[in-house]
């Protein structure tokens, strides 16, 4: 493939000019996450208009580590038009129902792989290494001797291998030539050179940039502004110009899906912690009290999407936020995790990393404790955060991080579908319980190995809005029971196993239920 001509002039072209570059066949790396984030919206939807259209390029292989999206309009799901993407390797599937539906339709090869390993897969692509070598995903689903990281029969290709070093198992995932890398940033100058001064992150920008043109592939990259050459400083320049063929200008490029900027989320500005409004004394409330009584000050801590994200509204609520180090798994250190379809941003960052130096640290057993969500758990310890029956959501950073915090918490309602609690007078009741039982003999996919976690001895606590339990060796045992609630009704009854009952049980705090 053609590469730029001109010296170091990285060449403007139209999002249809890209994406005629796009042929058949090829394998693209995006880059993005969740609700716009860094997302080249403009080239991905004229990329699907033009399949549309012509019926044009055919056989696409996706890579991208994050989901990408924002369940509507946003995302791959400008790309889910069946034959125009033959394989989706992605790192979360939540975001884009419409890609998630030809998966479950059996229209495209679906996989699914750990956040945080496709992020360093780029780096192993980049410097022509094999690829990946981790103990992220051993015992869960992506282990080859459970699913391999297959999310669908079309999937049979084995991208995930087990391997022996130095007398230990550990998973190989070999590395994927890239022909395309799409990436976005804010202002290019004309030698190509990508500052990100108004992003909200930089996810794997660089290094899917690295791993394109080494591949012998090209990288287009869309911003919003266009400068001269040199007006760019240096150390705003997150991605050199010498990676970069052509560039893409869309002046109605937005920060996220629901803003077009907020100097805020960029960390350009502070905004006022006061200014956010306090949860409403509901089972999101009482979860984020709980969990966040299990943080201690000065701790490094990870939350996941979802539940956990109301453990930052409760800290600035009662006013410890600056007490604690939050990070999220997109490269944000500090100020407030924010949650919803723009998960992976934070309000008031105090440092904005390369994704994959982010999950270098939480590899690495960096993580103090880190808060995630739970969509089922069993009578083993096992959680499935990534796929309930037809619901396909993928792992995100769920492994990388799960895996190797000193301290996991995992947040979720006792039942699901339909429940409503409210408090009275300090004590919790049950107003309709859910018709979806949580709590189960044996979880629909492994996301987290409680095996694996009692092999390592890591502390492991269940919090719910009406109970607590923790790891044992023997299994999950009931530690804590909310003010109001019945043992045999509200819980044992709504499980469908018998926990271990904890000899010294006890009522969670009651300043847990004060309004």
């Amino acid at each position: 493939m053609k590469r730029k001509e001109v010296g170091r002039m990285a060449k403007v072209i139209s999002a249809i000019e890209a994406v005629e570059l796009i042929h058949s066949n090829q394998t693209v790396a995006i880059l993005g996450s969740g609700g716009g984030v860094c997302e080249p919206t403009k080239i991905l939807k004229t990329l699907g208009e033009k399949y549309q259209n012509c019926q044009e390029p055919k056989n696409l292989t996706l890579l991208h580590a994050n989901g990408i999206g924002d369940k509507d309009t946003f995302g791959t799901d400008a790309l889910a038009h069946e034959g125009l993407v033959k394989r989706d390797i992605a790192g979360h599937w939540g975001m884009a129902p419409k890609m998630a539906k030809l998966a479950q339709e059996e229209k495209i090869e679906a996989y699914n792989l750990p956040q945080g390993v496709i992020s360093q897969m780029y780096h192993a692509i980049a410097s022509h290494k094999p690829g990946v070598i981790t103990k992220i995903g051993l015992h869960t689903y992506i282990d080859p001797r459970i699913e391999g990281g297959k999310m669908n029969k079309s999937a049979e290709d084995d991208l995930v291998q087990v391997i022996e070093l130095g007398g230990e198992e550990w998973l190989f995932y070999p590395s994927i030539g890239i022909d395309v890398g799409i990436i976005r940033g804010t202002t290019a100058d004309a030698n190509g050179n990508i500052a990100f001064t108004e992003e909200a992150a930089i996810l794997d920008a660089v290094s899917i940039a690295q791993a394109a043109h080494n591949s012998g592939g090209i990288v287009i990259a869309q911003v919003k502004y266009l400068a001269q050459a040199g007006t760019l400083h240096a150390k705003d320049v997150v991605v050199p110009g010498i990676y970069v063929d052509y560039i893409v200008v869309d002046p109605m490029q937005m920060q996220t899906c629901e803003r077009v900027y907020d100097p805020v989320l960029a960390g350009n500005v502070k905004g006022p912690i006061e200014g956010v409004a306090p949860l409403p004394l509901n089972e999101r409330k009482i979860i984020g009290r709980r969990a966040a009584k299990e943080l201690k000050e000065g701790a490094i801590i990870n939350l996941g999407v979802g539940m956990p994200a109301a453990i930052a509204s409760v800290a600035a609520e009662d006013g410890y936020l600056n007490k604690l180090n939050f990070t999220v798994e997109q490269g944000l250190i500090g100020g407030m995790p924010m949650g919803g379809i723009i998960f992976g941003v934070s309000y008031d960052p105090e440092a904005v990393l390369d994704q994959t130096l982010q999950f270098n640290f939480y590899d690495g057993g960096g993580l103090d404790c880190t808060c995630l969500g739970m969509a089922q758990s069993d009578r083993n310890g096992n959680v499935n955060s990534s796929k309930t029956g037809s619901l396909l959501a993928g792992c995100g950073g769920f492994i990388n991080i799960s895996q190797n915090a000193k301290k996991v918490v995992f947040c979720g309602t006792f039942t699901a579908k339909g429940l409503r609690v409210k408090v009275n007078h300090n004590k919790l009741e049950i107003i309709n319980e859910g018709s979806i039982k949580k709590f189960v003999n044996e979880v629909d996919q492994i996301t987290f190995s409680g095996k694996y976690a009692r092999d390592i001895h890591q502390p492991v606590l269940y919090v719910t809005e009406r109970a607590v339990f923790e790891m044992t060796e023997e299994g999950l045992m009931l530690i804590e029971i909310a003010p109001g609630i019945d043992l045999e009704k509200d819980i044992l009854s709504q499980m469908e196993f018998s926990p271990i009952i904890s000899s010294k049980l006890r009522l969670m705090d009651e300043d847990i239920f004060r309004d």
